[in-house]
């Protein structure tokens, strides 16, 4: 049966995906924008369920009631309308987004400048009544001036805690029945919900203090927000790329290592651990720290039907093997260093042009604390949340793997196909089960296949009329076009374009290389490294790709659309972070 015909049979039997959600009548419309960067992938139907409805879904509704956006009686009780999921595609509620503009006093057309290039092409917003509510935005109000003044953030610190205790009470799942891994599973849940609704307030108030310096610097000079926001220093995401490179640097010293690793990625964990090496030693001691410190982490991390760095190290083995060629001029901590004396010397020369403007020296260096302290607790707080959800990962890698071993999965990972309902009916008669997991995995992969609609206003458009990402026909590039995107990390660079659709593909990235991808996850993060600059398709100055680049101190422009799709791998292409765009140089000749 070919793909075309299965997509059929998907579509016959159902206009929507099996958990897909409606949009309702007091939340309409929904959007991909900024949703690509948390879930690019069709999300499979147990990481849904099991981890999103009963745990982040809820977090999110909480988050945005602690903060005094929203009552929580405003959102559906038993399915709160904080997120879309539409042909198994996560989106954004665009009214609730709306409606904290709204409540804020910025307004609902800030909001749809900030997500879309376009806001004409979006549904109009239609006010109701209970829209403006002055009882939260006082509240919102108070949250917002805590935002500014708070000196840390404990909250997030304590829930980096209780995400170090569940990695540290892990049992040995070897040894667990069925019965304990998924009463474990389900424990974690509560902890998602949490952790979640901190993230969402952590976000939000990452965004106040870069508004407070764009506004301050706007006739000064528009660019000066990113450079205030570089090398902040303590962002987890860039501590992997730090760790990761230290590793390199580990074989690229030793003739040992290197001539274990010259023998391929494959097997070359055995390769170490068999090896009596002092340095094979010395390096599986820093693998080991890693995968306790930052195994969870992965591509497409929000999903557990995903790997991570702990259940794939071989992803790890892959970014240890790219950068140990580089020399040690790539090494993050020089870019690191460069951006921080950038931004303190920008720092210096803003106070003394404020000097003699009190309320504004004072609202600069709030805004300037807010920034950093909030942005490292959005990153921090990203951490905490996938590394709880990546010990329910592991527990189901494990029931999948026995259910393998049983005859009653293929391979391991089919267990993703099960919604959180069908568990408990599932392990009680699991042959029951097998042939539709079978056709619901094919159609689970279908989904990869088709292009989710930008827009979701008041009803999903049914998968019979969902184009196929083959058929999506884009105008390339030519020499001197100049694409627009968004000042994400400061400076100019120039390089040969190299596009990657997946960390995993096996192009190489040489130095002074741009690196153009659809978008990042911290999986993707030892690739900058490698790069004079990254460009990818979607995001805000918020997202993975820019927060890695300041901090790495490369320039980064996202929101570039179809920029995987446009520019070629080979093409001379120049990024200015300050500015956000990308120019075309010249394009590999044509065979």
């Amino acid at each position: 049966m070919g793909p075309g015909i299965i997509l059929g049979v998907l579509i016959m039997l159902a206009a929507r995906w099996i958990v897909d959600r409606e949009p309702t009548d007091r939340f309409p419309n929904y959007t991909r924008g900024n949703a690509g960067e948390v879930l690019a992938d069709p999300v499979s139907p147990l990481g849904w369920t099991f981890g999103w409805e009963s745990g982040f879904v809820l977090g999110c509704r909480d988050g945005f009631v602690q903060m005094g956006i929203f009552d929580a009686d405003e959102y559906s009780a038993d399915r709160p309308e904080t997120f879309g999921l539409f042909g198994g595609y996560f989106y954004n509620s665009l009214t609730q987004a709306r409606l904290f503009g709204v409540r804020s006093g910025a307004g609902w057309q800030a909001v749809d400048n900030a997500y879309f290039d376009d806001p004409s092409a979006v549904p109009p917003y239609v006010e109701r009544d209970w829209h403006e509510s002055p009882r939260n935005t006082e509240l919102l109000n108070k949250t917002m001036a805590w935002i500014m003044s708070t000196p840390e953030v404990p909250e997030i610190e304590r829930q980096k805690r209780d995400a170090k205790a569940l990695r540290d009470s892990r049992p040995a799942v070897t040894v667990q029945t069925t019965e304990q891994l998924l009463g474990r599973a389900r424990s974690i849940q509560r902890h998602l919900t949490a952790m979640f609704a901190a993230h969402v307030w952590a976000s939000l108030g990452a965004s106040v203090g870069p508004g407070v310096l764009a506004a301050l610097t706007a006739d000064i000079d528009p660019s000066l927000v990113t450079r205030l926001l570089a090398g902040i220093g303590d962002v987890d995401s860039a501590a992997i790329a730090n760790r990761i490179w230290e590793m390199s640097r580990q074989v690229r010293r030793s003739p040992a290592l290197t001539a274990l690793f010259d023998g391929g990625v494959e097997g070359v964990s055995t390769r170490l651990r068999a090896s009596p090496a002092p340095d094979a030693v010395e390096l599986c001691v820093a693998i080991d720290e890693f995968l306790l410190q930052h195994g969870s982490r992965g591509p497409n991390e929000w999903d557990i039907y995903s790997p991570s760095y702990e259940s794939k190290p071989e992803l790890m083995f892959s970014a240890i093997d790219r950068l140990r060629a580089s020399d040690d001029s790539a090494d993050p901590t020089v870019g690191e260093a460069r951006g921080a004396a950038e931004r303190e010397r920008l720092s210096a020369e803003l106070e003394s042009r404020f000097a003699g403007d009190p309320a504004s020296l004072a609202m600069f260096r709030a805004g300037l604390h807010s920034a950093r302290v909030f942005m490292i607790a959005r990153e921090r707080c990203k951490t905490n949340n996938i590394r709880a959800l990546h010990e329910i990962r592991w527990c189901f890698d494990e029931l999948g793997r026995r259910l393998v071993g049983s005859g009653h999965l293929e391979h391991y990972r089919q267990i993703y196909m099960l919604t959180e309902d069908e568990l408990d009916g599932y392990f009680a008669a699991p042959a029951a089960f097998r042939d539709m997991i079978i056709q619901r995995e094919r159609d689970y992969l279908e989904l990869y296949e088709i292009e989710p609609p930008y827009i979701v206003d008041g009803e999903a458009p049914p998968l019979t009329t969902w184009k196929r990402k083959a058929d999506a026909r884009v105008e390339p590039v030519e020499v001197g076009d100049v694409l627009k995107g968004v000042a994400g990390s400061p400076g100019v660079a120039t390089g040969t374009a190299k596009v990657l659709m997946s960390v995993e593909d096996d192009i190489d990235l040489e130095p002074g290389d741009i690196l153009v991808a659809p978008s990042t996850d911290p999986a993707w993060t030892p690739l900058f490294l490698a790069a004079s600059a990254v460009v990818v398709n979607v995001g805000a100055v918020g997202t993975h790709a820019v927060i890695v680049s300041r901090e790495l101190g490369i320039p980064c422009v996202p929101s570039i659309a179809d920029a995987t799709s446009r520019i070629p791998t080979g093409a001379v292409i120049t990024v200015n972070g300050n500015e956000g765009t990308v120019t075309v140089v010249s394009l590999p000749i044509r065979v």
